[in-house]
């Protein structure tokens, strides 16, 4: 077993699988813990300005309460991330109806999404020492409505300067919508602390995507300028919130302005502050988007690892993913995963202190 890397038993699910839990520590305090089921990440934690850890990510302390589902709690969560307008998309002269999980729209890649699956978890370590857990899923022809096989693997690293690293890569052997996205809800005071309303977040762009009530994308964008959605400044949370469009948080561009040979490098989208204990995240991506989501739907009817009921507001989500409705709508984003092509994309976590 490497010395930053181990495994335990954390449970089985009805087929008899096991689900193993997979812990990944940096020599700068960092630690994360990741389940196979969902490739969910159930524990992150992280260090304060006094060197203090605390679990900063919401989550469950058993299997069973991953299994009732609820929230996608640190799940890898698609086909297809984010809400498809109308469950429906046309591609290569075929119309496909999916499950309309989020009436009227399809959700997080339906019924029984990646987030439901059990993963192949191989641990390793990079030449650089960093601890790695590689995660793989086959998602068959047809799952959840949608065509082609994709073969699937997710990767966490976490590196000695307290970042944790999410690789995704997939291959098809059909066309077919694909973006996936790592969904964590963050609280960087602490999973049990109660509200994100002393938080102050920073999202370094100007512009999103509009909605309507039932937070259906409607496929045009608009400057954030002069509205409630702009977080170009730091801002806290407590007094940003109810101000905004169903109080839900909204889907941001990310602008990308660097390029290496191999492609896109991660570009910076978020500044997350937690005054009290000095706690910073930093979030950077190769995603063309970013959902903030506030964590409103959260009622104290979920009780997190700690016993605490996790209320409204509880923990923050900021989804780095591809356009949802990219298939209806490429010219905000194509998502369209095509047979012979290796689809990549890295967001990183960078957490630090003031």
């Amino acid at each position: 077993m490497l010395k930053q890397l181990s495994s335990r038993t954390f449970g089985n699910v009805p087929g008899g699988e096991s689900i193993e839990a997979w812990t990944l520590w940096g020599s700068g305090g960092l630690e994360v813990e990741v389940i196979n089921y969902g490739a969910t990440i159930t524990r992150l934690l992280a260090p304060d300005r006094n060197g203090r850890l605390a679990d900063v990510v919401l989550g469950f302390r058993d299997l069973d309460s991953y299994l009732a589902g609820g929230a996608c709690f640190g799940a890898i969560v698609g086909r297809v991330a984010g809400r498809i307008t109308g469950g429906r998309f046309n591609l290569e002269g075929k119309t496909y109806q999916l499950a309309l999980n989020d009436f009227p729209n399809h959700i997080h890649g339906g019924v029984q999404g990646f987030d439901k699956k059990v993963w192949t978890a191989i641990g390793s370590e990079r030449q650089n020492g960093a601890p790695s857990l590689r995660l793989s899923y086959v998602s068959p022809d047809g799952e959840e409505g949608y065509p082609g096989k994709v073969e699937v693997a997710v990767t966490y690293t976490v590196t000695d300067s307290n970042i944790l690293l999410v690789e995704t890569e997939a291959v098809t052997d059909q066309p077919t919508p694909f973006s996936l996205t790592q969904h964590s809800y963050f609280n960087l005071a602490g999973e049990a602390a109660g509200s994100i309303a002393d938080h102050e977040l920073q999202i370094h762009s100007d512009e999103f995507v509009f909605t309507d009530e039932r937070m259906t994308l409607l496929g045009r964008t608009g400057s954030v300028a002069g509205r409630s959605c702009d977080f170009r400044q730091s801002r806290r949370l407590g007094d940003a919130m109810p101000l905004l469009f169903q109080n839900h948080g909204d889907l941001y561009c990310v602008h990308r302005e660097a390029w290496n040979n191999s492609g896109p490098r991660p570009v910076p989208i978020v500044r997350l502050v937690e005054p009290a204990s000095g706690r910073v995240l930093e979030v950077s991506t190769t995603e063309t988007h970013m959902q903030f989501y506030t964590g409103k739907a959260l009622d104290g009817s979920l009780i997190g690892k700690s016993g605490v009921p996790y209320a409204r507001h509880a923990g923050l989500c900021l989804e780095c993913e591809g356009y949802p409705d990219g298939a209806n709508t490429p010219g905000l984003g194509n998502i369209i995963l095509r047979p012979g092509r290796t689809w990549r994309a890295t967001t990183m976590y960078a957490f630090s202190t003031s």
